[in-house]
């Protein structure tokens, strides 16, 4: 499937906290083989893998689980340690209130606070961790999304709201957090229905083991689950492009899912998304995938991709991005062997898309690490 890609407005909001601590991010963007002069562009995107590789080397220079985005460092282990003190609970709600405790034990940690009501359950980010919001940001959906690991389910959130404005970026929420999206609100938090704190816990240490091995990319990725309309469309449309470059057209992926093309129309508008804007996404996260590797020619590429001209890819290509192709695989350091001796596992990084910092996780700390692999 295509790989997601990300904004590069959490690639600045990721290198804020070393910014502030006075370190040198130039050369973590190059060992993360991320142009900075893609920073200075709001519609610049980075793949998966460079996001993931940017992350490993701001864990090396910081030792910080929260990157240097909070008031207080998180020590390495501390959110493993919540993990596993999770593990003996009897449901998710326990779970979710133990894990609250834990982290309400470290004076400048987040301050957390999970409050049930007689319709719905709410968790809450109650402290403006840093000046962009990111680790807020972070902390809500590492936390959906472990929960949602704990009980090996999605859980379907009803609403995320979030303290602060609107950013330039604020179209991508909604996917990324599959549910309706606030700004401006009185709390950063997220809402979720009751019957979902009684689901019984199904990892084991075995398991939570492997997931901290690549944490916190498991967590920041969106594991596709088939559960909405988008993503079964999605699928659709980046398995059709891995076979040939004429993506199934509305009315072919209707057919496949027993509704007419206007219910489908519906429902997508529903899920706050389309047809087209989701062939573009496919499109645009498998050309820059395809500049990032650097290993097919862009005529080629471009044929690929469904473009009959080569200038029609590039008008795209600069829409999706605000840059060319050669401009964006000109400005990428090193070669295809430097990428394949620092991305990690295609298979990890494959699902990674959300934003996030090491809010969560502790990857390796010497040694060629297993790799970590961002929607609700």
């Amino acid at each position: 499937m295509a790989r997601r890609t990300i904004t590069v407005h959490h690639v600045r909001a990721v290198l804020r906290g070393a910014e502030r601590g006075g370190v040198d991010t130039v050369p973590l963007l190059q060992a993360a083989q991320i142009p900075p002069l893609l920073l200075g562009d709001d519609r610049a995107r980075v793949t998966a893998a460079q996001f993931a590789r940017l992350f490993r080397e701001l864990y090396r220079a910081t030792e910080d689980e929260f990157l240097g985005l909070g008031s207080s460092p998180s020590r390495p282990g501390t959110f493993a340690m919540m993990c596993y003190a999770t593990l003996g609970c009897r449901d998710l709600g326990a779970a979710m209130e133990r894990g609250v405790t834990f982290y309400g034990l470290f004076p400048g940690g987040p301050d957390l606070v999970l409050t049930r009501t007689d319709d719905g359950v709410v968790f809450t980010v109650r402290n403006d961790l840093d000046q962009d919001f990111f680790l807020a940001e972070c902390l809500v959906i590492i936390w959906h999304r472990l929960c949602s690991w704990l009980i090996g389910r999605r859980i379907e959130l009803r609403w995320a709201d979030f303290g602060h404005p609107p950013p330039p970026h604020k179209d991508e929420y909604e996917e990324l957090f599959g549910c309706p999206v606030r700004f401006g609100a009185e709390r950063t938090g997220a809402g979720l229905a009751p019957h979902w704190l009684a689901a019984p816990l199904v990892r084991d240490e075995d398991a939570l083991a492997a997931m901290l091995r690549r944490a916190p990319f498991d967590l920041l990725s969106r594991r596709e689950y088939g559960t909405t309309v988008a993503e079964q469309v999605r699928r659709a449309l980046a398995v059709g492009l891995r076979t040939s470059p004429r993506l199934p057209s509305l009315g072919e992926i209707a057919a496949r899912l027993a509704v007419s093309p206007a219910t489908l129309r519906r429902r997508l508008a529903q899920e706050s998304t389309s047809y087209q804007r989701l062939k573009d996404a496919v499109r645009r996260d498998a050309a820059i995938a395809g500049l990032a590797e650097g290993r097919e020619p862009i005529a080629r590429l471009a044929a690929r991709l469904g473009f009959s001209e080569d200038t029609a890819f590039h008008r795209a290509f600069r829409r999706w991005t605000g840059t060319t192709p050669g401009a964006y695989r000109a400005e990428v350091p090193g070669g295809q062997e430097v990428a394949e001796a620092h991305a990690p596992d295609p298979a990890e990084a494959d699902r990674a898309d959300a934003p996030g910092a090491h809010a969560v996780g502790s990857p390796p700390r010497s040694g060629r690490a297993d790799t970590p692999g961002q929607r609700s």
